[in-house]
């Protein structure tokens, strides 16, 4: 088994987007490659009801998958094909956009004001970018936790950890999507697939990745990493970019940590990316566009 070493530690970065909702964006927009097949990843939290209620109105997606992960609050969606409805407190939403689908979502609060969750982006191959829309919805209830002997507890979105599959299937990156939580003062290690690219996001608590060498990435404004030998922690809003291995390992802070270990085969085909549309071509990504001003954009 080897360590995976930390490639990159960096801190989300406060960002409007939608109607004017105030979020952090860990990763978008940029060089697309130490991410492949992720694209974008947003933790839309807040306590301030003005700062998220305009929400993300209606607004078209091609060539992606879009997974929404809600923690705290609702989010209330609708789309061109006729479905509506809500997720909540630790429910997922895994939309295929396919060859093209227009929607909308609104963030609600909790019975305190306090919204908070996760949009991640991934790639769909050029074999699926056309493909027709579909969901896979998942209620929290429905979605396994695996508790190890050690404490560490792990929701499954997607993929599997040990015995414990996820319920989301049929993606084509063969992503893993964990939601782990490990207790104050240990030290965890956790496998993952040599062949996929990987990242964690911490948003709650506070520890140490470790590299394979021993020494530890420090978030640092401005610059967004550099490594040190001195002991330091990944905290809250970090997020920890791997390079290659099968596992990675994990020093918890004395208030435990909490963050999010997804991984994904990478697609290694070329991108051209305009807002909420992603293609393989510049060509294909103006026709999506024309269609769109011209009403022929929706296939289904």
């Amino acid at each position: 088994m080897s360590i995976r070493p930390i490639k990159r530690l960096s801190k989300s970065k406060p960002t409007l987007e939608g109607a004017g909702v105030h979020l952090r964006r860990a990763f978008g927009f940029g060089n697309t490659s130490d991410f492949d097949p992720f694209l974008l990843l947003d933790d839309f939290r807040n306590d301030v009801p003005a700062d998220y209620l305009a929400g993300f109105p209606w607004h078209p997606h091609r060539g992606i998958e879009t997974i929404t992960y809600v923690l705290a609050g609702t989010v209330e969606h609708g789309d061109s094909m006729g479905n509506h409805g809500a997720i909540g407190a630790g429910d997922v939403q895994w939309m295929t956009a396919g060859s093209g689908i227009i929607h909308q979502e609104m963030p609600k609060g909790d019975p305190t004001g306090s919204m908070h969750g996760f949009q991640l982006w991934a790639n769909l191959p050029a074999s699926l970018k056309m493909t027709a829309p579909h969901y896979q919805e998942v209620k929290a209830a429905d979605i396994p936790q695996a508790q190890d002997e050690d404490g560490t507890l792990v929701r499954v979105v997607c993929g599997s950890y040990g015995a414990t599959k996820g319920p989301v299937e049929g993606i084509a990156a063969d992503p893993v999507y964990l939601d782990v939580s490990v207790p104050p003062g240990l030290r965890k290690t956790l496998a993952v697939d040599a062949t996929h690219q990987a990242f964690a996001y911490v948003f709650a608590g506070a520890g140490k990745f470790c590299n394979a060498s021993g020494p530890l990435a420090v978030p640092t404004e401005g610059l967004g990493w550099a490594d040190t030998t001195l002991p330091t922690q990944a905290e809250n809003c970090s997020l920890v970019l791997f390079d290659r291995g099968d596992e990675i390992a994990v020093q918890a802070g004395e208030d435990g940590i909490r963050f999010l270990l997804i991984s994904g085969k990478p697609l290694r085909e070329p991108v051209a990316w305009y807002g909420p549309i992603v293609m393989n071509t510049q060509e294909q990504l103006r026709q999506a566009f024309d269609e769109l001003e011209r009403g022929t954009f929706l296939r289904s």
